[in-house]
């Protein structure tokens, strides 16, 4: 897993200018059977892809934190919100909460979460390739495949099956 994680930013950022064209075409016209495709693809992928082999998102990036999130893990912990604020976030330059650093503090040495059954919805969903409206994420997804392997390979096959938007 440390040599794909080593070379994945080289292959993202090599498919990149073709990945771009790939989904303004998908977000202009998606087809009928995309939010299906998506998946069945993300389905495909994460029966052989492990996340605990990697956990590369937790140590490279930081997910937003939502009021409800911050108020969720602050009861977790029995802190009051703004101590949990305090402890563990700042404001980033797009007024959101973010951690204050990565990689995450609640990521052990095993790359388990320790607050998995409360942790950020932003986490639950990463690395968002089986949403809904999955076009209207692309720019979101264009960072992804350079840091979670997974997503990576998701966007690889969906070129493959949709051709007629390369």
């Amino acid at each position: 897993m440390n040599e794909v994680l080593k070379q994945l930013p080289a292959k993202a950022k090599e498919k990149h200018n073709a990945n771009k064209k790939f989904f303004v075409k998908l977000r202009k016209k998606p087809p009928k059977h995309l939010d299906y495709l998506m998946q069945e693809l993300h389905e495909e992928e994460f029966q052989r892809t492990d996340c605990l082999t990697c956990a590369n998102c937790c140590k490279t990036t930081g997910p937003l934190f939502t009021a409800n999130d911050v108020e969720r893990i602050a009861r977790h912990f029995r802190m009051k919100p703004q101590k949990f604020i305090e402890q563990f976030l700042r404001i980033d330059e797009e007024n959101d909460y973010v951690l204050q650093q990565v990689p995450c503090n609640f990521l052990d040495a095993d790359n388990h979460c320790t607050i998995y059954d409360v942790r950020p919805k932003a986490c639950r969903g990463f690395p968002h390739t089986d949403r809904k409206k999955f076009q209207q994420i692309g720019s979101l997804t264009l960072k992804n495949v350079a840091i979670c392997p997974a997503a990576f390979n998701i966007v690889e096959a969906m070129k493959k099956r949709l051709p007629n938007y390369l």
